[in-house]
């Protein structure tokens, strides 16, 4: 074998290599002292060696053929680099070109990377270089995808959609989204993508180039590129997000901008609040779903992470001004804001966890969170609400004794507090509290049946807190009667308070919170009030008017009668003087106590006069019982009168 060397050629390669290890195969195949098994094995590697050669120049056939097909490719990808128009705006042929080019350029780099031939220097040049021309596509690929994007996107026009609303008192915002005739257009193509029906639904992008922005996608996402194609996504509708709560007039304000609001800038931007909640997570984010799920249809969860991503910021921006909101101080004014940004987020949950129930984890509990906090601050308010009653204090009488404004605002107040019925009742039945219903002043005697009664009502948590309410303002009430020096007028002032609570109870929903047996002991409570005032104003003065028989001389009898006859007509000058100027605001509670007054004075002066007719002449009878019915009449008109030169036929 040692004679083999010399016949070895000069090896300078690969095939050099080759012919010479045939060469050797052929030396010792021929040496007659080798076994059989060493020929035999000499006789395989002589046919490997053989196929080796063959494998390698298909191998260099092959790769010629590919560098080929990848020129063709490169050519039709980077003629449009030196272009400054858009492909999909040259025509779909165009496009169609582009996608086929790109799609050649990934199967070719695909077929490059798995092949299992090793990979030579020729060979890796020429992946590189199919890398690169797919890089340059998506590139190309990722710009048409926004541009697409950006200029065939639809306007959105919330003025087309309409909200009932009620502005009753405090509250100018309805809770329910109905959208005009014809307001939204179901246009899009819907691809076998499921669609809601009950969802508002409108095209965020022009339908026509949705199947388009789709097969970009699809060859972004297969060749690899699908974090790119999101985040171009996401880029834009962020944008567009942001576009629509500019349209809805939602401005960009840090938690410290809201806190530093006036009350009616911040009332202004509450309303909007609202109603841009209802109409953004009603209408504008579905259709973002929709928009996603037509675009992403075929990449597992690309559309629920997209969608996630493009809307998180601005329901962050819509969140943190519900945080804002819920941060500022409790006051009043702010309950029913407040209680309609907590219910509006209520009722737009199940949408939101609908919207996110794959993704979104986070936005979620966000809103749970403002939500937990917004009611937490209604709660406080109301709180607030009750305090403020409670240290609500007048230096001085409230003029005429009518019905004093804090009454007027606290029932209308909490009238308009029962169109919020269950969600007061769910979120202040954990504040522990009696029923006060027996604890204001001056409460009658309860009966059996009206504790029955009463522990029916008492189920509400909201009725025993609107009851405690009416103590607070009651016992309120009963020290603002005291700055009044006249006891009368104390008790016109009660009364006139009273029976308004009363009568606003009765007619509107109050009465289903209060009950009647609330009602029926206010009702005594102002009648007791009317009947102290007759008897504080006029016991001493119709005691004048008692017959106590005649003593004494005849002389002394007529002029002690004529004193009493003047100290009469003096004391119901006075009370005509002054309680005229009182005020009793309701007619038939104002005609029930001067009829009233009327029965007992008209008649006692009637009896009086009748008996002493045949001892005082007719000159000293100034006023007849007619007259002084008539200017009972004028009592509690709220305008002051008086009785110097009466009139006598």
């Amino acid at each position: 074998m040692g004679d083999c060397g010399s016949v070895i050629p000069e090896l300078e390669g690969e095939e050099d290599l080759i012919a010479a290890a045939k060469h050797i195969a052929r030396a010792l195949g021929s040496k007659k002292n080798l076994t059989d098994n060493a020929k035999k094995i000499l006789a395989d590697l002589s046919s490997q060696l053989s196929n080796i050669s063959t494998v390698d120049e298909i191998k260099v056939d092959t790769r010629g053929e590919l560098e080929g097909q990848l020129n063709v490719i490169q050519e039709k990808i980077m003629r449009w680099e030196t272009d400054e128009s858009m492909i999909w705006d040259s025509g779909l042929d165009e496009a169609t070109q582009y996608l086929n080019a790109t799609e050649e350029a990934r199967k070719l780099a695909e077929r490059l990377e798995t092949s299992s031939l090793n990979k030579d220097a020729g060979e890796k040049e020429l992946l590189m270089r199919a890398h690169d021309i797919l890089q340059i596509a998506m590139a190309r690929l990722e710009e048409e995808f926004k541009h697409m994007l950006v200029q065939n996107r639809q306007p959105f026009e919330p003025e087309q959609m309409s909200f009932r609303s009620s502005e009753e008192d405090a509250t100018e915002l309805g809770s329910v989204i109905s959208l005009g005739d014809g307001s939204v257009e179901e246009s899009i193509n819907r691809d076998n993508v499921s669609r809601t029906s009950e969802d508002f639904i409108i095209d965020l992008v022009n339908p026509e180039v949705i199947s388009h922005l789709r097969n970009i996608a699809n060859i972004m996402f297969i060749s690899g590129y699908g974090h790119e194609c999101s985040q171009a996504y996401i880029s834009v509708r962020r944008d567009a997000l942001d576009e629509c709560l500019f349209i809805l007039e939602m401005e960009k304000l840090s938690i410290e901008d809201v806190l530093k609001l006036e009350w009616a800038s911040l009332n202004s931007k509450i309303k909007r609040w609202v109603r841009a909640m209802k109409i953004f997570v009603s209408v504008y984010l579905p259709s973002e779903k929709w928009l996603t799920e037509q675009l992403f249809v075929d990449l597992g969860t690309a559309n629920l992470v997209c969608f996630a991503e493009a809307s998180k910021a601005a329901m962050l921006q819509l969140l943190n001004f519900g945080e804002a909101i819920s941060i500022g101080p409790h006051k009043p004014e702010k309950l029913f804001p407040l209680l309609d940004m907590y219910e509006v987020l209520a009722d737009l949950l199940q949408d939101i966890d609908s919207l996110y129930s794959e993704a979104g984890f986070g936005v979620r509990n966000d809103c749970r969170e403002v939500l937990r906090r917004l009611g937490d601050s209604v709660k406080a308010a109301f709180l607030e609400f009750e305090n403020a009653i409670a240290t609500s204090v007048s230096p001085n009488p409230f003029a005429g004794g009518g019905i004093h404004h804090l009454t007027r605002y606290v029932m209308n107040y909490i009238n308009t507090l029962t169109d919020y019925r269950e969600t007061l009742n769910f979120l202040l039945k954990d504040r522990d509290i009696k029923d006060p219903i027996s604890l204001s002043p001056n409460s009658s005697p309860r009966t059996e049946e009206e504790n029955i009664s009463g522990r029916t009502y008492a189920a509400s948590s909201m009725a025993l807190h609107f009851r405690s309410v009416a103590s607070i303002l009651e016992c309120n009430l009963d020290d603002k009667a005291k700055l009044y020096k006249d006891p009368s007028l104390q008790h016109i002032f009660m009364m006139n308070n009273i029976h308004y609570m009363a009568q606003k109870v009765k007619n509107s929903e109050l009465r289903h919170i209060f009950g009647d047996d609330w009602i029926r002991k206010r009702n005594w409570k102002f009648q007791q009030h009317a009947m102290n005032y007759e008897r504080t104003t006029w016991s001493s003065i119709l005691s004048l008017l008692k017959d106590e028989g005649n003593s004494g001389s005849d002389s002394v009898s007529k002029t002690l009668l004529k004193e009493r006859f003047r100290s009469f007509y003096l004391a119901f000058e006075e009370v005509y003087r002054t309680q005229t100027s009182w005020l009793i605001p309701d007619a038939e509670l104002r005609e029930d106590l001067q009829i009233s007054t009327s029965v007992k004075v008209i008649q006692a002066y009637r009896t009086f006069v009748g008996r002493q007719n045949n001892n005082i002449s007719d000159k000293h009878i100034k006023y007849s019982a007619d007259d002084l019915q008539n200017y009972l009449l004028d009592l509690f008109q709220g305008s002051q009168r008086s009785l110097h030169n009466p009139c006598r036929r």
